[in-house]
């Protein structure tokens, strides 16, 4: 028995019943207190999307934190120091706090097909959680998109299992480390078809066989289990009409004992609460699947109880408790929590000498660069020349928020610059290096004695899981919104609002979703203005008006904070060097992935052009 065995055993021969119940909790910040901590043993603690603590500086993360682990580490007759690990959504940079570094949504990334950037992006992203005192973060997703509506198909690397593959481990890697002072827990997520619902309706139903479920989902899970991930998140959706929140079979069965994964599984927000109309039922049912840690945000007391009650029934063995905080503390040794000092501390903690530092945001416009993806360059028009006449214009040329997407600064992320604290829109990367360029938003100063070419900037605007979803009319009913908040509606009273809003839209046809887009490009090119159009956008979209009437076309995805990326190799300083990790489509009912019988996409994975 290795010494970290010998450490659980130990610890768990001390543990009462309420002890080992406490340890499987995870409530969100805003329902518990540092006493509720200590009194009712807690385990962990997440923040939500826009849940942070005081003005959302490093200083008052560092100062919850310590607050927290205070709580868990006071140790009496009645309770064992067992260190609380702490959770965030830090999925592209840790964007839950002002002036971090933004990096590129994973569509991006996948574009960029460099897992040796990846890695390095992941180790960043690690210094920055780090800076704030907090432990573990829910990433990388590793879902394979397979159907464009979905509204998180941003958070997918690419539409084939290799790729995603090829990341999952590098990603885990570059977060976990050796676990050292600059290392936090990674997560892959979400156990399991999560990419490959039926019309890629979030938290549906992926209508798959299970060899298909082997076949394309499953190889990235074995390759960030080989790596020593140790967290894996459990879905929203469902396998063949069956939550995976209760599936036993997918859970103990294939993930734990057929993979051997060694660390604990963790329930997605409030996700045990779909198993059954019976929230004491559900208990049972996710607990007996194999979960070992609850993310419960509200209900957590009623949680605790109802689980001591189905302990002292039967319902729920006492082996199965004792499997999963065994699995909990295992994490936390193999971690390093135990020998970490108080979070105030800590090595790092409040390092505002990396936090958000320029060396960090090269790498991010290093991720920009290697993103883009030219579809299009009629006559060679690109690269462009700084001395050039420009006008820039489109309604996500200077927008920070827009370029930065979902789970940024708020779950649903934000739509101004302001909130954006450190590097720069498109529009700034442009003006950095083209002393003749002027900004019009809706490009109505267009003229042809004064402009020689037209930067138009174009695309979608922030959006987080189900609300953004492109559903098709008829399934928009019921969506079920659980969580978050955007920065208007988030209050002390009332931190995550149920949306009232329905999904994005209803098809893929950027036209309609967005028609001031073609509108600003035909009011330039009318003039006799050529237009290189760059798209700011979360997935493939049917983009054949905007494509046409363009003389270039490039896809930035969702860049992040470092605009100024674009502009690098707009400008040919750098060459394009992305190429499709996603098929593209001609019409909105298209649902091209590689591989597909009579594949015949507009673009085809893998496609992306260079200068000569």
């Amino acid at each position: 028995m290795s010494k970290i065995e010998k450490r659980i055993d130990e610890i768990m021969n001390r543990m009462n019943l309420d002890q080992k119940v406490g340890q499987i909790v995870q409530p969100e910040r805003m329902f518990v207190t540092p006493e509720e901590v200590k009194q009712y043993h807690i385990g962990s603690v997440l923040s939500g999307g826009g849940s942070t603590p005081g003005e959302n500086r490093l200083e008052d993360w560092v100062d919850m934190n310590d607050a927290y682990w205070a709580a868990s580490m006071d140790e009496d007759e009645n309770h064992i120091a067992i260190p609380l690990v702490y959770g965030v959504d830090a999925i592209h940079g840790n964007t839950n706090v002002k002036g971090s570094v933004v990096f590129p949504h994973n569509i991006g990334l996948g574009a960029a097909n460099d897992p040796d950037l990846l890695e390095k992006i992941a180790q960043v992203t690690a210094k920055e959680i780090v800076a704030t005192s907090v432990d573990w973060t829910f990433a990388p997703t590793i879902a394979v998109a397979r159907n464009d509506h979905w509204g998180r198909t941003y958070e997918s690397y690419s539409e084939t299992p290799d790729l995603v593959s090829k990341y999952a481990p590098r990603f885990v890697k570059g977060l976990q480390g050796k676990f050292g002072d600059e290392n936090v827990i990674a997560c892959v997520k979400h156990w399991i078809g999560d990419g490959a619902t039926l019309h890629g309706i979030d938290q549906g139903d992926t209508c798959i066989t299970e060899e298909e479920l082997r076949k394309i989902h499953m190889p990235p899970y074995k390759a960030a289990i080989d790596a020593g991930v140790q967290t894996v998140m459990v879905s929203l959706s469902s396998w063949n009409q069956e939550k995976l929140h209760g599936s036993k079979y997918l859970i103990t069965e294939v993930l734990k004992k057929e993979l051997g994964f060694e660390g604990f599984v963790v329930s997605d927000w409030d996700g045990i609460g779909y198993l059954n109309e019976s929230f004491s039922e559900a208990v049972a049912l996710s607990v007996n699947a194999g979960i070992d840690m609850f993310m419960v945000t509200e209900k957590w007391r009623e949680f605790i109880e109802l689980v001591k009650e189905h302990i002292a029934s039967g319902r729920i063995a006492m082996e199965r408790l004792d499997d999963a905080v065994r699995r909990i503390l295992r994490v936390k040794l193999v971690s390093g929590l135990f020998e970490r000092p108080r979070p105030s501390e800590r090595k790092f903690s409040n390092d505002y000498s990396a936090f958000g530092s320029e060396s960090h945001r090269e790498v991010a416009r290093e991720a920009v660069r290697k993103s883009l993806v030219l579809l299009k360059n009629d006559e060679n028009i690109l690269p462009l020349s700084k001395d050039a006449r420009i006008l820039v214009a489109g309604k996500n040329a200077d927008n920070r928020g827009h370029q930065c997407g979902g789970f940024t600064i708020a779950w649903q992320g934000v739509r101004d610059n302001e909130s954006i604290i450190g590097g720069t829109s498109i529009w700034e990367g442009i003006h950095d290096v083209a002393p003749n360029a002027e900004l019009s938003i809706d490009g109505e100063i267009a003229n042809p004695d004064k402009h020689d070419v037209a930067i138009v900037v174009i695309g979608e605007t922030p959006y987080a899981e189900m609300l953004g979803d492109l559903r098709v009319p008829g399934l928009s009913k019921g969506m079920k919104v659980s969580r978050g908040s955007t920065s208007e509606d988030h209050t002390p009273e009332d931190p995550f609002p149920i949306m009232k809003e329905g999904p994005y839209g209803t098809h893929l046809y950027h036209h309609e979703l967005h028609p001031e887009d073609i509108a600003t490009i035909r009011s330039i090119t009318s003039k006799g203005i050529p237009v290189v159009t760059v798209m700011v956008c979360g997935r493939p979209l049917v983009i054949n008006d905007e494509l046409d009437a363009s003389k270039a076309f490039a896809v930035a995805w969702l860049p992040g904070s470092e605009g100024n990326g674009v502009a690098d190799v707009i400008f040919g300083d750098y060459n394009f060097n992305g190429k499709l990790s996603f098929s593209w489509p001609r019409y909105d009912n298209d649902n091209w992935n590689l591989g597909d019988e009579k594949y015949n996409p507009l673009f085809p994975y893998g496609f992306g052009l260079r200068y000569l």
